[in-house]
């Protein structure tokens, strides 16, 4: 017999996708409705449904006011996870929206792309970069207007020269597409169907302009405006809020400010205390961390500048060790009544031939790349001390498994220009541009060391770490070396791979998709992937 009535079904069906099953979702309309029923779910013996029927559908306030009781009276942060919104900012800095993707957990990014579009759009008359108003008051205004165009100038110029320097270099006649006709690959000029020659053009154009943009990306200050869309729950953001709220740039408070006052149109509950007498002490808080730091920082560590690309193992144990506790993390879930210790003291025991067999086994087991290694492979950490150019880092930001600690954005450690830009005769252009954006910076930096890095290209080299362990190691080392990849990140992932393997020779075998060759075109056999699909889409 049915819990509810045909009365209260009714009514439960505009809210819930269905009125009978032990497995439903939650359709109510209002997102503080959703998460409120949720929340009080775990603390009362009643169904979902019938606290709906109950609690919540005469009383329109009902979620706001049950938030308001548990997140302030209790101080129940989780139950602001239970709030969820997507935000889309338009027309910030690459600085702010990586200040943003710091964030690791609770929150997902979609950003922008640098490879597939152009970005020498302007808007009334003016190229698209943040200008910051600490500059825009200052001395500075002209030096940093005239920097940025110079550069936005040399990057817009040079576009239509990279892109048919590429389509030379790598001619369509070198590269085979498959025939609808008997499902072949053949070469462009044996394409008979007019649809196969429309789609052949459409995939080499593609992964050509790709190509050009990767290489000319380097020419972009840091001040390039961008666009994110951000999906989160309610607990996320309230902490992205309170850490933009402690930022020292005017353009990431400003964004706090706008961020809150949308989020307040769909979540408001949930994000209550990021600018209340609470949000404010913790970001003084966070301010004083931060004071702190480079306080102690200035006292004890003398500064001394790299140059040049580094991608360095800092960090590691040996691989003995390593084997024996992944081994022993392996075999504990299936080892009843028994400690870790005791699993481990055996597992020392065994011979290394044995543990490099066991190993293997679990190597074997691997058949594509999305066939992560289990979590036992998380025993085992890796740090590695990068320096590589600021384009590149903006990849290897977007993974989130791991430690990463980053420094702010100069032009001390040089920066990286491809063989391409030589090729094509530009080296002197972008040489100027990359020396233009270092004097501005100088000068900036002196009053505005933070402002000044909007300046900064993304060519010139930007010193970070990375702490990860060997699961995460395997996801992103074989994630970035995919034929499709940036070969700048593809390059200091193979280097990541070549260290480790030094190291752990036998443990590095888990990783077994990683692709060590090099391409010409690395965006062509992905663009052919692409295109098959719309047409099985198609038909």
């Amino acid at each position: 017999m049915s819990e509810f009535s045909i009365k209260e079904k009714k009514i439960l069906s505009d809210h819930f996708s269905n009125t009978d099953e032990n497995v439903f979702a939650i359709i109510t309309p209002r997102q503080v409705d959703r998460g409120a029923l949720m929340s009080r779910y775990s603390r009362t013996n009643k169904s979902m449904r019938r606290i709906f029927l109950d609690e919540f559908l005469k009383n329109k306030n009902r979620g706001e006011e049950f938030y308001n009781r548990v997140l302030l009276e209790y101080g129940d942060d989780s139950v602001a996870e239970l709030g969820e919104a997507q935000i889309a900012i338009e027309g910030l800095s690459n600085i702010a929206v990586k200040k943003i993707e710091d964030r690791r957990i609770g929150l997902s990014y979609l950003e922008k792309s640098s490879r597939y579009v152009t970005w020498n759009k302007k808007e009334k008359g003016k190229y698209r970069f943040y200008r910051d108003s600490k500059i825009t008051k200052s001395r500075f205004v002209d030096m940093y207007e005239e920097t940025c165009n110079f550069s936005f100038d040399i990057y817009s110029k040079n576009i239509e020269p990279m892109i048919n320097y590429v389509r030379e270099k790598y001619p369509i006649e070198k590269y085979s597409f498959k025939d609808s006709t008997d499902g072949k690959e053949k070469s462009f000029s044996k394409l008979k169907n007019e649809i196969d020659v429309k789609s052949a053009s459409m995939i080499y154009k593609g992964s050509t302009k790709a190509k050009a943009l990767d290489i000319l990306r380097g020419l972009l200050p840091a001040s390039t405006l961008t666009n994110v869309g951000i999906t989160g729950n309610g607990r996320a953001f309230e902490y992205l809020l309170t850490v933009l709220g402690s930022s020292e740039l005017n353009e990431e408070t400003d964004l706090a400010s706008k961020i809150k006052k949308e989020l307040d149109t769909t979540i408001k509950s949930f994000v209550r205390r990021a600018d209340d007498k609470y949000g404010k002490a913790f970001q003084k808080y966070l301010r004083d961390i931060k004071k702190k730091s480079k306080s102690i920082t200035a006292k004890e560590i003398k500064p001394k500048p790299t140059t040049g690309i580094i991608t360095n193992l800092v960090e590691h144990e040996s691989e003995k060790t390593a084997m024996d506790k992944i081994i022993t993390s392996i075999m504990y879930e299936q080892s009843p009544s028994t400690s870790y210790q005791n699993i481990l003291q055996q597992v020392k025991k065994l011979s290394k031939e044995k543990k490099i067999k066991i190993i293997n086994e679990f190597t074997k087991l691997r058949t594509n790349r999305r066939h992560r290694p289990s979590r036992a492979f998380e025993n085992v950490y890796y740090t590695f001390d990068l320096c590589n150019n600021f384009g590149m880092f903006r990849d290897f930001h977007r993974h989130r498994v791991l430690t990463l600690e980053r420094q702010l954005l100069t032009t001390d450690h040089g920066y990286s220009i491809s063989n391409e830009i030589k090729i094509l005769g530009i080296d002197k252009d972008f040489k100027d541009c990359m020396n233009k954006s270092k004097e501005t910076f100088e000068k900036i930096r002196k009053k505005y060391p933070e402002q000044g890095q909007y300046v900064v290209n993304f060519a010139y080299n930007y010193p970070y770490f990375m702490k990860f362990n060997l699961r995460e190691a395997c996801h992103l080392i074989e994630l970035r070396t995919v034929p499709q990849g940036h070969a700048d990140y593809r390059r200091v992932a193979q280097q990541m791979f070549k260290r480790i393997n030094k190291v752990h020779p036998n443990l590095s075998k888990i990783m077994k998709f990683v692709d060590l060759k090099e391409y010409d075109l690395e965006r062509f056999e992905s663009e052919k992937r692409t295109e098959e699909k719309r047409k099985n889409l198609k038909k």
